[in-house]
């Protein structure tokens, strides 16, 4: 039967398997575990069958990874030829080993074990995971060759098959015949090694592939084939790995030009340098030229430093598209700032696409993970999910190094055991190492999003449980941040903007903060915390750049909650402050532009908290800005109950403590001073055991200890209320006034609302 080629899912690469349309398997008379025979233009492959995906159902496919795509030398959406396979069982295979793997004693039962089910034939090169860092260079997993088989031809290992060890090393032994010419170790980077970027692959290679395979559609068509593509987005999100599984996947020759590599001080050195790198491509045709950190060389003609860089732009842009032709040459150029670039370069015919290459969402980190982990020996209980769910902000590169960082970990664990002198690692090690939970508990840790990194604050560990009382503010919290995240459908039906931002504003102490990183934690959303007055710079336009970066970071980490602190500080009202050269004013001008300017926020939502609303900037204050203003009170007796649940229930309490009295008693308290209240009853409790008890009997003791109503009692005399009924009527007024005021703004009435 014909079927389409398409590329297996990233967990399943790398382990000889072919995911079959299962209504096609069905009419082949296939089951899982099956042998199929792939044959391509001058090329076979030999794979087991595996239960093909729900979505590939009648479409007639056959997903197959990099390596059996290119044994049986063909491409994506290429047909192939499946057939049932005979495939023997080994009575015997020899291994060959790298020269550079120095392991002792019998690793014969762990290859067997990593290869049994896989088919393998003379010559083929297997990759097998080994554990970490034993072997120079080759990342997680090694490649062996198979030297022998009995019988001849393509077998499957199984079981009882004896594996034994080649005298001679896999350097030595040939690859097998009828493999199309391809080199049997397979790509370096195939499809399968790229996680999510599903979308992006698309469309680089359509704008690649398509026109090196099939030509003759562009002519049919009347018009050039794309001549460049470039590639952007923040480091690490994997513009490289793009370019060099396409290289390698449309078998193309692949030609990269390195900024500094072609600078040189003789004049004219450096363009003849871009020619060379043109003309060898040109006669390597199909090619790819491909130019890492495109910024670095050809940045802006107007602001280039010297006449050099000026000069090498002017080359480069003639090159692309100049008088001659350049025939199946394509340029890829990978840059993390798009902006420093010639806009000159920015032009069909030059580069015609320009793809983001962003910061990958919750899916697209769980396929990530699976690329990096599918050679670990990962232990039970190890969930990736919960990993792709927590790593906001992580792109491929950090992911990557966390997948290495618990590795390290896992290989520290081991270390006693292992005799650092010796020239070889003992078989039996290698076969008990493999990485747990607590490895990758222990590598997330250390590792920081490099997305985020210069303003980001990791997801806070608060929940709504961990706020009491409140429940007014959290429904309105809710309904303004959450709802249009977990909701787009409705907000959309209603044709409605979910709101840009939200003031919180009280006394000090009331819980703001704490509700911000609810929200945050809640929502599962990004969070970049700033204090205002950390943006504030001396130098005149560092503020406002700070304010831009900001936002110009949530943006492309979105959803991304944005969180300012003692919003007063930065956004004061306009005209009043003449002592500071007008830095304020410009930062609050930045602010007002960003909220609600020409660019618009998607999936950003802006959190502010003040105790003092009144010297806030009315501009900002306006909806569509932080249109939502919202009072958190002075908790009622209600509240400081729920206030005082939430702070003793993890502490050992006498039943002689009533909360509800406590909660009557401590009118005028906010949480901050209830947190005190139970923080010095159990100080109370803690410094009494420690008087009365010998410090040996601490231990014994230990349990015994319980926080009573006398503790509370004594700690009501320390601690008292912070906010004054003056202050609570002071705010209750600013509540008045906001309300008035969005009433105000709603017939039309703008205005001062209040001075």
């Amino acid at each position: 039967m014909k079927l389409t080629v398409k590329p297996l899912k990233q967990k399943d690469a790398g382990r000889g398997l072919a995911a079959i349309d299962r209504v096609a398997a069905k009419e082949m008379d296939l089951t899982g575990g099956d042998f199929i025979r792939l044959e391509g233009k001058d090329g076979t492959a030999i794979a087991r069958v595996w239960p093909g995906y729900p979505e590939d159902d009648g479409t007639g496919v056959v997903r197959i990874d990099g390596r059996l795509r290119q044994q049986a030398n063909v491409g994506i959406d290429d047909k192939v030829d499946v057939e049932k396979a005979d495939v023997k069982p080994a009575d015997s295979v020899t291994i060959a080993l790298p020269q550079n793997l120095r392991i002792s004693g019998n690793i014969a039962p762990h290859i067997r074990d990593k290869l049994s089910g896989q088919p393998v034939t003379k010559g083929q090169s297997v990759q097998i995971p080994f554990g970490f860092g034993f072997i120079a260079s080759q990342g997680q997993s090694v490649p062996l060759k198979i030297a022998d088989t009995k019988p001849g031809g393509t077998v499957v290992i199984n079981d009882s098959t004896e594996i034994s060890i080649s005298e001679k090393p896999a350097e030595q032994i040939r690859g097998p015949s009828g493999s199309g010419g391809a080199s049997s170790d397979g790509p370096d980077v195939a499809y399968e090694d790229i996680g999510g970027l599903d979308r992006e692959l698309e469309q680089v290679r359509e704008m690649i592939e398509l026109p090196m395979r099939h030509p003759e559609l562009f002519k049919r068509l009347g018009i050039e084939p794309p001549k460049g593509v470039l590639l952007h987005g923040p480091p690490g999100t994997g513009k490289t790995l793009i370019a060099k599984a396409v290289a390698n996947e449309i078998d193309a020759s692949f030609h990269t030009i390195s900024g500094p590599e072609i600078m040189s001080k003789y004049y004219g050195e450096s363009e003849e340098q871009l020619r060379e790198v043109f003309e060898e491509a040109t006669e390597n045709a199909p090619a790819i030229v491909f130019m890492d950190e495109l910024d670095s060389i050809a940045a802006k003609r107007e602001e280039a430093g010297g006449d050099v860089e000026r000069r090498v732009v002017a080359q480069l842009l003639s090159l692309m598209d100049g008088l001659e032709e350049r025939g199946q040459v394509v340029v890829i150029g990978a840059t993390n700032r798009v902006d420093a670039i010639d806009p000159a370069l920015r032009r069909g015919g030059r580069f015609d696409r320009e793809i983001e290459i962003g910061v990958p969402d919750r899916e697209g980190r769980k396929e990530i993970l699976q690329v990096h982990t599918r050679n670990m020996p990962l232990a039970d209980g190890v969930d990736l999910d919960m990993y792709a769910d927590s790593t906001h902000g992580f792109v491929g590169a950090d992911l990557e190094s966390l997948a290495k960082e618990a590795a390290m970990t896992a290989l520290r664990r081991i270390r006693p055991q292992l005799d650092l002198e010796a020239d070889e690692i003992d078989a039996e090690v290698l076969e008990n190492l493999d990485v747990t939970e607590e490895d990758f508990k222990e590598a997330i840790k250390g590792i920081e999003p490099s997305a985020l990194r210069e303003v980001f604050v990791e997801v806070p560990d608060v929940t709504w449980e961990d706020v009491g009382g409140l429940e007014g503010t959290k429904e309105r919290l809710r309904e303004t941040i959450q709802w249009p995240l977990e909701y787009p459908e409705v907000f959309q039906q209603m044709d409605m903007e979910a709101a840009k931002g939200v003031l919180l504003y009280g006394p000090p102490g009331t819980g703001k903060t704490l509700l911000a990183k609810a929200v945050a934690n809640e929502s599962e959303s990004n969070f970049i915390s700033i204090k205002g007055p950390e943006l504030l710079n001396k130098f005149v336009g560092e503020s406002e750049k700070g304010v831009r970066e900001v936002f110009k970071k949530a943006r492309e980490n979105a959803p991304t909650v944005v969180f300012f602190d003692e919003i007063d500080s930065i956004a004061t009202e306009r005209g009043r402050n003449s002592g500071d050269s007008g830095v304020s004013e410009r930062v609050v001008s930045q602010l007002l532009t960003e909220l609600d300017g020409l660019e618009s926020l998607e999936d950003v939502v802006v959190i502010a908290t003040t105790n003092r609303p009144d010297l806030i900037d009315s501009a900002l204050l306006r909806p569509g800005r932080l249109d939502r203003h919202v009072h958190v009170p002075v908790p009622d007796e209600e509240g400081r109950r729920k206030i005082l649940e939430v702070h003793t229930q993890h502490k050992p309490l006498a039943d002689s403590v009533d909360l509800d009295k406590l909660a009557r008693k401590t009118e005028g308290y906010v949480g901050a001073d209830l947190e005190a209240l139970a923080r010095e009853a159990s100080m109370a409790a803690s410094r009494e055991f420690i008087r009365s008890v010998a410090k040996d009997d601490v231990d014994e003791s230990i349990g015994n200890v319980r926080v009573t109503m006398d503790h509370f009692e004594d700690a009501l005399d320390e601690v008292r209320a912070s906010v004054t009924e003056e202050t609570r009527q002071r705010y209750e007024e600013i509540e008045e006034r906001f309300k008035k005021s969005d009433v105000e703004k709603d017939e039309g009435e703008y205005g001062r609302t209040f001075q």
